[in-house]
Formats: C-alpha cells, sequence, structure tokens
C-alpha cells in the first residue's frame, strides 16, 4: 500500500492549524464521520482540518472473501485472537503518509491527532503509538489492539482517550478495557468512558470527544 489512501476532507472556517485523521471501521468509508464534526461543537478559531481516510478494497475471510472496504482482513470471527498482522501494519503505514502530508502543509505533528473506530482503531493504535515524531493525542473507537506494539520514544507519554460500548455485540467491550490496561502497562494514563450503546457512536460520546479535542488542540497561549 504506496500509494496514498483516498480520502474526504473536511477544512476548517480559516486557515487549519491542526489536524485529525479519522479512520473508520470495516465496510464502512470516510464519508461515514464526516457528519459527526459539526456534532463536535468545537470552536471555530480551533481551526481543525478532518481527514477521512477511505480503506482500500480488499477480500474478507470472514465473509466469504467477499470484497469490501478494510483496514485488513478478518482471519476469524474471534477479532482479537488471530490476525492479518501484516494487513494491520500496511494501513499504520498508509496512516503515516497521510501524517507526512499534514506536517508537508505546515500542521507540526504535536498537532494532529489520530481517531479510529473499530477495525479503523486497531490501525490507530500502531500508526499513533509507533510514529517517530510526537502528536497530540490518540482517540480509539469501540476496538481493540489487534497486536502488540512497541511505541516510539516520542509518543510514549501520549494523550489517549478510549471510548466504547458496554453492550458491543461486534467488540465486546473486555477488549476496550484490556487495551487500556496494556496501555496502562506501557506507562500511559489512558482516559476510558463507557457508554451504554451497542457497536456505535452517541451524542453523549461525540460531546465527551468534542472536549477533548478542544483540550488536546487548544493553542498554549490560550
Amino acid at each position: 500500500m504506496s500509494e496514498l489512501l483516498r480520502f474526504v476532507e473536511i477544512e476548517p472556517a480559516t486557515e487549519a492549524t491542526a489536524s485529525v485523521i479519522w479512520l473508520h471501521g470495516l465496510g464502512a468509508s470516510g464519508h461515514d464521520f464526516e457528519p459527526i464534526v459539526p456534532e463536535l461543537q468545537l470552536p471555530a478559531d480551533l481551526a481543525v482540518r478532518f481527514v477521512f481516510p477511505h480503506a482500500p478494497q480488499i477480500p474478507v475471510t470472514v465473509n466469504g472473501g467477499m470484497v469490501m472496504p478494510a483496514w485488513y482482513d478478518i482471519l476469524a470471527m474471534d477479532i482479537d485472537r488471530k490476525v492479518d498482522e501484516a494487513g494491520v501494519l500496511a494501513s499504520a503505514r498508509a496512516v503515516e503518509m497521510l501524517i507526512e502530508r499534514e506536517i508537508a502543509r505546515g500542521i507540526p505533528s504535536k498537532r494532529i491527532i489520530i481517531a479510529g473506530f473499530s477495525q479503523g482503531g486497531a490501525v490507530a493504535y500502531q500508526a499513533a503509538l509507533r510514529y517517530p515524531k510526537p502528536l497530540a493525542g490518540l482517540l480509539t473507537l469501540s476496538t481493540y489492539m489487534a497486536m502488540p506494539v512497541i511505541p516510539s520514544d516520542a509518543n510514549a507519554t501520549l494523550p489517549v482517550m478510549i471510548c466504547h460500548g458496554s453492550m458491543d455485540p461486534v467488540v465486546p467491550e473486555q477488549l476496550g478495557q484490556r487495551a487500556a490496561a496494556t496501555l496502562s502497562e506501557l506507562g500511559y494514563s489512558p482516559q476510558y468512558k463507557s457508554y451504554p450503546m451497542e457497536h456505535m457512536v452517541c451524542l453523549e460520546q461525540i460531546r465527551d470527544i468534542g472536549q477533548w479535542l478542544n483540550e488536546r488542540l487548544m493553542p498554549p497561549n490560550q
């Protein structure tokens, strides 16, 4: 996956000074989280650019080999035990290319947040924690840590927010809690929030995410 991913991009009203790269889940597209941007209620002067990449179309084993948007193959129904590690890492590298694109456009790495839902969140863990330049934060939603990660020194204290539904039938909340525990063992202090929902997002959660993004991206002189 050496080509730049296709993406949906939402620019702020003024010149962007920060970026959020947000990965969708299995079978969705970059348009999936596009409607969430105004619901975050970020202040206009925060000037955040949102980049929603589209996953490539690949055959997915658990769906009978059906071709669909996926960040990596799902090899078995117990999604956390048999993992397409090569696929996860390839998608993480593709996200790194998007980070580099933002830096080239004048956004400092410390003003870039990586976010991901479900399968996209598993990739976000790898992309953000291993990235060699300091990032602003990592947001993971209804997801799991698909494989071990060796964090870079630059992101050894990266702020992390983890959100999960307590009634999630697709990615059980236990997997979200396990990811939080793994991060704690690695020396992180993840913020963990559970919501009474299934494999989805809810308004309360969106408001919490908006507040967290605001805290992470607010210019230091304000």
